[in-house]
């Protein structure tokens, strides 16, 4: 079984990503066994991010992406309030994080995530009680 688990943008863009056949692959796999399982978050950020990202880096039709955005809000979406937005300006503040990494932690621990699957921590690097997983380390 899955362990409840924050997707960081970069891991989604990669399920787009034709350039990468390995990393789309993993990360097609991984939301695949996420939404089975319901162990599977998102934030609002991070399907907005999605979107720019998939249509503008990747030209992803818009009309695909919103169905894939859609999809993806299947998984349980984590809506940070002010309290959150303050709390990742500390965290920001404290480690040296940018805001929108921050967030995205943030994001995860106020929804009860043991693990943030992203590109963007140093893999197996434990923040605020959560396990940074690069889902994409050889090995993994």
């Amino acid at each position: 079984m899955s362990v409840r688990s924050f997707f960081d943008t970069n891991v989604l863009l990669c399920s787009d990503d034709e350039s990468a056949p390995a990393k789309q692959r993993r990360s097609r796999d991984l939301v695949a066994e996420h939404r089975r399982s319901r162990s599977g978050v998102v934030s609002l950020q991070v399907l907005q991010e999605y979107f720019v990202n998939v249509t503008r880096k990747l030209r992803v039709d818009p009309h695909i992406a919103r169905r894939k955005v859609e999809i993806l809000a299947e998984f349980d979406v984590a809506t940070p309030d002010v309290s959150d937005i303050l709390a990742a300006i500390d965290l920001h503040r404290l480690h040296g994080f940018s805001f929108w990494d921050a967030l995205v932690l943030r994001s995860a621990k106020q929804a009860g995530c043991s693990v943030l699957l992203t590109e963007d921590f140093q893999d197996g690097r434990e923040i605020d009680g959560i396990q940074v997983v690069n889902p994409f380390r050889t090995g993994k």
